[in-house]
């Protein structure tokens, strides 16, 4: 007879993503994994597989949350130019609300694990991808509505305000001044003009 679980997987994920992204795929153990998920060792065997495959669905689960507020982001947003600053926004608040200073779970993992794993890469790029089709859809938007200058190409633009982001997510691991980050915005919004 099968055992009821005697936890709440989407609670011990969102565990297994905080120790994930605060000490790296590699420095975290499995024992730091029982420790900090309160689950018992067999009990995460069972239901999550090894630590490769908890590491898996903590990439996935963070990345669909993310995938929510971005969205969230787009839909609230009452012009096109909004959206694409309202998504700067959000990543460099959360950013700065991180006592932690843990930086972007995903971009921890791409410089940390994805060179070297297939299927973190592959996830790491799902991400990249979702999050230029949010820019490129807005920009297109903006550019049809006259917000956005036509002259430049939308997909160029999105692929620059993704590298902008990335680099504001590492500069937030040890930089906190929120003057910087907003320069940082503004200059970014600049190249739509």
């Amino acid at each position: 007879m099968a055992r009821t679980k005697d936890f709440d997987e989407q609670d011990v994920l969102t565990k297994a993503v905080h120790l994930f992204w605060l000490k790296g795929y590699n420095a975290t153990s499995m024992q730091d994994l029982v420790d900090g998920l309160g689950i018992s060792r067999s009990s995460l065997y069972d239901t999550f597989g090894d630590k490769h495959s908890l590491f898996i669905r903590s990439l996935e689960n963070y990345r669909a949350g993310m995938t929510a507020k971005l969205q969230a982001t787009v839909n609230n947003a009452t012009t096109a130019r909004d959206a694409v600053r309202g998504l700067l926004d959000l990543t460099t608040r959360e950013l700065l609300s991180d006592n932690e200073h843990k930086g972007c779970f995903l971009v921890n993992s791409a410089v940390e694990v994805g060179p070297h794993d297939a299927e973190v890469n592959k996830i790491i790029c799902n991400g990249d991808r979702e999050l230029e089709e949010f820019f490129h859809a807005a920009i297109k938007t903006g550019q049809d509505a006259g917000e956005i200058s036509p002259n430049k190409d939308a997909k160029a633009l999105a692929g620059f305000i993704i590298n902008s982001i990335k680099g504001v997510r590492v500069t937030a691991k040890s930089i906190t001044d929120r003057k910087l980050f907003k320069d940082i915005i503004d200059m970014t919004m600049s190249v739509l003009d």
